[in-house]
């Protein structure tokens, strides 16, 4: 049975986003332009889609408002053509303005429920780096008060797109969190084309990348291969 999160106006539309993002998800590139070996986060994105990625993350914490709303507004339309999820980080007002099918946050960044009250139907995912932070979602999905439609799992890896970090999970993070709730997860932070069968094994069936893809010499190339080798090694 679908589960729908709390606060939800239109379930029909939330489910039709929730169901292709359970059905056809299995590479999730996120963008970073200074890590993408010179090419623009529009590059990048005609490459990833091309390459058949069927959701994209813009993340983008260098341009100002109306750069980012501009680059959110051209995602948005290439996205749309393809029949593509459009995920934005952290900005509520830009995904709004962008009509975005989704948000991802972590756990200092604006709570799932207070999205909702400005963004009902959209998918939200939240970060989840501790094993305890996996338990207390689970708990709330549990008892329907959490306005939550998927969590990430992570980091697995050493990772050079967020400083500071320095516990990583190993692919055993994978049944260690999961176990704690019921939502649909992916995974992030790392993870490299040696890492997949890990981690496929491990459970996960939604992995997200930035540098596997972004600094790819042919990035249509790379998501084929990743969006073929996840959804070849996923059940469900």
């Amino acid at each position: 049975m679908m589960q729908i999160a709390q606060g939800v106006k239109d379930i029909e539309l939330y489910q039709r986003r929730f169901k292709q993002f359970v059905d056809e998800v299995g590479v999730y590139p996120v963008s970073c332009e200074k890590l993408a070996a010179g090419r623009s986060d529009r590059e990048w994105l005609d490459q990833v889609i091309a390459g058949g990625a069927r959701i994209v993350q813009l993340r983008d914490k260098e341009s100002n408002d109306r750069e980012l709303l501009a680059k959110a507004l051209y995602f948005r339309e290439q996205t749309r053509k393809a029949g593509v999820l459009f995920f934005l980080n952290d900005r509520l007002d830009i995904a709004l303005l962008a009509d975005a099918d989704g948000m991802h946050v972590g756990q200092k960044d604006l709570p799932a429920e207070e999205i909702r009250k400005l963004a009902p139907d959209i998918l939200i995912g939240h970060s989840c780096n501790t094993e305890e932070q996996t338990r207390i979602l689970g708990k709330a999905v549990e008892h329907e008060k959490s306005g939550v439609s998927y969590y990430n799992i992570g980091p697995l890896f050493k990772t050079g797109t967020k400083e500071g970090l320095h516990h990583f999970l190993g692919a055993d993070g994978i049944t260690d969190f999961s176990r704690h709730c019921s939502l649909p997860f992916t995974v992030m932070g790392g993870i490299k084309l040696e890492h997949l069968d890990a981690v496929l094994a491990a459970g996960a069936k939604r992995v997200a990348v930035v540098t596997a893809i972004s600094q790819a010499e042919d990035m249509v190339k790379e998501t084929a291969t990743w969006q073929e080798r996840i959804k070849g090694g996923a059940h469900a």
